[in-house]
């Protein structure tokens, strides 16, 4: 869903098409299933799985490397972080 608050821009939109039987386009229609807005809804999922996959094994590569980090190092770490604020 698209929405214009208070200036803000709109995303910038791109077509994408594909082909499918003609049988199956006719269920749609008697189905009043909208193509587009399934078609997005598949893609947002498809491409926040993917994401997610990719974020597990960027997390699965560095676990060893955290796991040699000491917690006091990590609490150390932060307050000093803080203490600079």
């Amino acid at each position: 869903m698209l929405l214009l608050l208070l200036g803000e821009k709109l995303p910038e939109c791109v077509t994408v098409s594909t082909k499918i039987p003609k049988q199956l386009k006719e269920k749609m229609k008697t189905l009043k299933i909208k193509p587009s807005k399934l078609l997005r809804k598949a893609i947002e999922d498809e491409v926040r799985r993917k994401e997610t996959e990719e974020l597990k094994e960027e997390i699965t590569k560095l676990k060893p490397i955290l796991e040699k980090v000491s917690m006091e190092d990590i609490v150390k770490s932060i307050r000093e972080d803080r203490d600079l604020r």
